[in-house]
């Protein structure tokens, strides 16, 4: 059995800019993508905390240090920078893989500058 199982978040992440002319994607810091196994083109699926928002697109890397958190293209439509969001990335595992599954987290504070938690 093949099981669809929660890989990486990045939980009250600060949306630091959107740009509507961009081909779509959200930009995130390397280091948060780094720090829970995330990469660039990886699908990913946002919820945006202060307006109910769901949407799914794909990840690219915002430079290293930056504290990005940028929605791209149609998603600049479904938030604006202050608004939090939780970013989570799913992955297909058999049942071996998914007894030892330990998903990486991040939850961040203070517009992205503070790790509050690290898990994995």
């Amino acid at each position: 059995m093949q099981l669809n199982l929660l890989k990486s978040k990045i939980h009250r992440a600060e949306i630091t800019d959107s740009s509507l002319n961009y081909e779509g994607s959200l930009a995130i810091d390397a280091e948060f993508m780094a720090a829970v196994g995330l990469l660039q083109y990886e699908r990913i699926l946002i919820g945006n905390l202060n307006n109910g928002e769901r949407f799914e697109t794909y990840a690219i890397a915002a430079p290293a240090g930056s504290k990005s958190i940028c929605l791209n293209g149609a998603t600049a439509y479904l938030g604006k920078p202050g608004d939090l969001v939780t970013i989570m990335c799913f992955a297909v595992f058999d049942e071996r893989e998914a007894a030892a599954l330990r998903p990486k987290i991040l939850v961040l504070a203070d517009a992205n500058r503070r790790i509050v938690k690290q898990i994995g």
